[in-house]
């Protein structure tokens, strides 16, 4: 593959003759200095080897069993379907400072939102203070009331969280969105590094590469120091519905690579507020719960009386005090798309500085003048449900069709409060090895988060690629790949 090739191959994209920011390329099309190392090597590659190895990848990831369910996609006998997430093995590269500045950004961010929800759980200072409106948090459908006065441990809330980051220009880093309950999609990280390092070994002893295969004893650190006060040694499961549950393979990969249990519902019991798992050997009590349940299944006692997947008198054991839920009950409330234009407040009214990373401009069209806006520039905005997750119930206002806009018109008119609405970005793009070669696709990133006894995260994160061209909807539901992230030490 020669380095003619390589440049015409990227440059010849429509795209990138647009002028959109390309996370590897300048504006002239020379590669970034954090990327000629790999450019180098790309170019003495030829096409057929780098074909053979996304085969190879393919075939390694169903082996081992390394598949996302597309919930509502069936064969045509009517079963659902697994399928692999779409590798590519172009990494995503960050130099060691942009990544620093990045990683001081998330640690702020996390602070604020974890004092945010203790707060609106407890003396409730922002809304008094006039921040944020009484009605946006307590008539939010994540706001659990079951949770007002409970204290968890170490006021955490949100252990792990998944914080989308999009860049729309040179150094310009935007989150789009918070994901707080139950973020999924370290396991690919993962993997994808796995993969990588199998690959193309060589490519690891010509740059210096931050590694993050840590992460899963970061996260068992984690979980140990959110163990009620009292459980020195404590025990830690991770609680999944089961293996039907399209992340079901992220469950017990992390679960294996920290050494602990995987357990359903149905291998848990309460009894005098306290937590306890079966064992061939007896009943033995669980401190902590990482778990992969959304809070109206987690117990029927409380929550939906119609769930199997959690366990009846959970949340009594947890306000007890007896046992910790990784991530807590309620913390929902803080990664709605409705809370989300907050944030930045948050930062300001909790710690006193200013945000270190913006937020995407949000229009929320419960207000009258938000929603005239919207509702006049629909085929130039992306709509968004308050409450959606996985590109599901969201307009790309200049990809969709005068049909879908008017559709989505008639859902604004309708219930104006279940939408918010945001500038559709200039999304960086990253050069994608796709079906007719090297183009650009455009990119997000999902660095995973970590509160303990200190806020960390592995140096990296979750890359996400829309492969149709001009797609800005990353979601492995919506057909989009993954990629490695490095971040280059200094």
């Amino acid at each position: 593959m020669t380095q003619a090739f390589f440049n015409e191959m990227f440059q010849r994209s429509e795209m990138h003759a647009a002028g959109l920011p390309a996370a590897a390329f300048s504006g002239a099309g020379d590669p970034r200095t954090h990327y000629r190392e790999f450019f180098t090597w790309m170019c003495g590659q030829s096409v057929q080897q780098i074909t053979n190895k996304r085969a190879e990848a393919e075939l390694n990831f169903r082996r081992v069993g390394i598949t996302f369910a597309v919930y509502g996609a069936k064969d045509e006998t009517g079963v659902g379907t697994e399928r692999t997430i779409p590798f590519d093995v172009i990494p995503r590269i960050f130099p060691a400072a942009e990544w620093g500045a990045l990683e001081r950004g998330l640690r702020q961010r996390v602070n604020a939102l974890n004092r945010f929800i203790h707060d609106i759980y407890h003396e409730q200072n922002i809304i008094r203070a006039g921040v944020i409106p009484a009605a946006q948090i307590t008539g939010n459908t994540q706001y659990r009331p079951e949770m007002r006065g409970v204290n968890v441990t170490r006021d955490i809330y949100a252990h792990i969280a998944g914080i989308d980051i999009v860049r729309a220009g040179e150094g310009e880093f935007y989150v789009l969105e918070d994901n707080l309950r139950v973020p999924s999609g370290v396991s690919y990280m993962l993997e994808n590094r796995k993969m990588m390092m199998r690959l193309f070994p060589d490519l690891f002893s010509r740059n210096r590469v931050a590694p993050v295969a840590h992460y899963p004893d970061m996260l068992l650190d984690t979980l140990r120091a959110a163990a009620p006060e009292g459980a020195d040694n404590p025990t830690i499961v991770v609680l999944t519905p089961g293996m039907y549950n399209s992340a079901y393979f992220e469950h017990a990969f992390l679960a294996q690579q920290m050494g602990i249990e995987l357990v359903e519902g149905q291998d848990l019991f309460v009894e005098n507020d306290y937590l306890y798992m079966r064992t061939t050997q007896g009943p033995q009590r669980v401190d902590v719960i990482y778990r992969r349940v959304d809070d109206d299944f987690l117990d029927p006692s409380v929550f939906r009386s119609d769930s199997t997947l959690g366990v009846a008198g959970l949340i009594g054991a947890y306000r007890a005090g007896n046992v910790t839920l990784c991530n807590a009950v309620g913390t929902g409330v803080a990664d709605d798309k409705s809370i989300y234009p907050y944030v930045p407040d948050m930062v300001r009214f909790y710690l006193g500085e200013e945000p270190i990373l913006n937020n995407v401009p949000t229009w929320m069209c419960r207000k009258p003048d938000d929603l005239k806006y919207v509702l006049d520039h629909l085929p130039e905005l992306v709509v968004k449900e308050t409450h959606g997750a996985g590109g599901y119930g969201m307009l790309v206002g200049p990809a969709s069709t005068h049909a879908e806009i008017e559709a989505f018109r008639a859902a604004l008119l309708a219930q104006p409060d279940k939408y918010i609405a945001q500038p559709t970005l200039s999304l960086s793009t990253c050069p994608t090895y796709v079906e007719s070669g090297i183009a650009p696709r455009h990119i997000d990133l999902r660095p995973f988060v970590l509160s303990g006894h200190e806020v960390r995260m592995v140096p990296g994160g979750l890359t996400r690629v829309a492969l149709r061209e001009g797609s800005l909807v990353v979601n492995s539901s919506q057909g989009g790949g993954t990629k490695d992230t490095w971040v280059l030490e200094r």
